[in-house]
């Protein structure tokens, strides 16, 4: 099944995978480890294949996932992980277990540099639960 994305489509998708990066790099900054967390986040999304990798291998432009607190990047972030979820469960359900399987992904290869914080550890269950409710 093929499968076109429309420009609006495509930004909520980079903004919901790299903002679940971003995300866990914002709960990550109490625990003294944020660069890390976010550079090992994106190259997993970097690695991404099929619809969701020709997708994410452009970063998000402007502000995006810019925020005075991790509450409004949540806010912006969250709600486009369920859309793009429920977007690609309709019209492409393979690239639905992609795109999860690529931000499950990028949440370990982000983290797993040791135990998670509790904070993060919380960010990871918001992060799947968005991803679940579509």
């Amino acid at each position: 099944m093929s499968i076109t994305l429309s420009d609006q489509d495509k930004t909520t998708l980079r903004i919901a995978a790299y903002g679940a990066v971003t995300l866990l790099s914002a709960a990550g900054a109490a625990g003294g480890s944020p660069h890390k967390i976010a550079t090992n986040g994106s190259i997993a999304l970097g690695s991404a294949t099929g619809l969701v990798g020709h997708v994410l291998a452009e970063y998000p432009k402007g502000k995006e996932l810019n925020g005075k607190s991790v509450a409004k990047i949540a806010d912006r972030v969250l709600p486009a992980l369920t859309a793009v979820m429920s977007l690609l469960k309709e019209q492409a359900p393979e690239e639905a277990d992609n795109f999860r399987s690529t931000v499950i992904t990028a949440i370990g290869s982000a983290t797993h540099h040791g135990q998670p914080s509790p904070i993060v550890a919380d960010m990871i269950h918001k992060i799947t639960k968005a991803l679940d409710a579509a």
